[in-house]
This record gives structure tokens, C-alpha cells and sequence, in this order.
């Protein structure tokens, strides 16, 4: 009798270890998420897959890309605009996944976010700026339309 009590006490704290080990296991990370594509050479093996115009209210004020890697199978967006405007970059998987990346006013407007895997799946990039605080409407945005590996 202590035999089987014991077994069916060990079958059934195996099933319970089984049950809640799926709801504990961590996603595997992907290994280029967050990085610079620029630091991490991801950007010599990219094409831009993706533009789009940033507009304001009344003109457009610059371009975004959004740029895919073969080698490192990531994506990122990329803008060029004023060298005065400051704002984010954003950069979404269709998984959910994404970077966002806030740069400041220079680099003579041109500016990149990091990367987001996004192998086998839709991606797509965003934009918001301003220049002057923002003041008097000097703001704009830009988004591209996704793009599916």
C-alpha cells in the first residue's frame, strides 16, 4: 500500500512539474534585438524595404526607411530630416517586439533606431518629431507600411 502511495505522490508531482514548466519557460531572446545595426555589421548585408514621407501639417519635412538585414534578419528604420528636430524612432514586429529610440537634434538630420528580429514575419517603422519645442506646430511624423519577409 505505501508503495503505491508513494508512486501516485511521484506521478503526480511529475505532472504538475510538466504543467507548469511551459508557462515558466523564458522565449528564447533574439540576439540582435536592441542593437545599433550600424555597431553590429548588421547594416552591411541591408536593403531599404520600406519609405515613406514625415509631414507636418502642411509640408514634408523628411524621409523614413525601413531597412532589413539578410544576414542578421532584423529590422530598423532609418530618417533623415532637419538637423534642429529631435523626436523618436520606432521599429514594430509583427510578434509585437519594439524599439524605440529617442535621438537628439544633429548629425546633420540623419538618424537610426535599433533593430528588432523579424524573420518570417511583417514589420514596420514609425517616426515623430518636432523642432522649436514643438511650438506653433513644428511637428511632424511619418510612418511606412509594412513589410513581410
Amino acid at each position: 500500500m505505501k508503495l503505491r502511495v508513494a508512486a501516485t505522490a511521484v506521478g503526480a508531482l511529475a505532472a504538475a512539474l510538466l504543467a507548469v514548466a511551459p508557462a515558466n519557460a523564458q522565449a528564447k531572446p533574439h540576439p540582435y534585438d536592441h542593437q545599433d545595426p550600424a555597431k553590429s555589421g548588421c547594416w552591411n548585408s541591408a536593403k531599404v524595404v520600406r519609405t515613406a514621407d514625415i509631414k507636418s501639417r502642411v509640408e514634408k519635412v523628411g524621409t523614413i526607411k525601413l531597412w532589413w538585414s539578410f544576414k542578421c534578419k532584423t529590422n530598423w528604420v532609418e530618417i533623415r530630416s532637419s538637423s534642429s528636430a529631435t523626436g523618436t524612432i520606432s521599429v514594430y514586429a509583427a510578434d509585437k517586439r519594439y524599439d524605440q529610440f529617442r535621438f537628439k537634434a544633429g548629425n546633420k538630420g540623419r538618424h537610426w533606431g535599433n533593430m528588432v528580429e523579424a524573420n518570417n514575419m511583417c514589420a514596420y517603422g514609425t517616426v515623430s518629431l518636432q523642432w522649436n519645442g514643438g511650438r506653433g506646430g513644428q511637428n511632424a511624423s511619418g510612418s511606412t507600411t509594412r513589410a513581410c519577409d
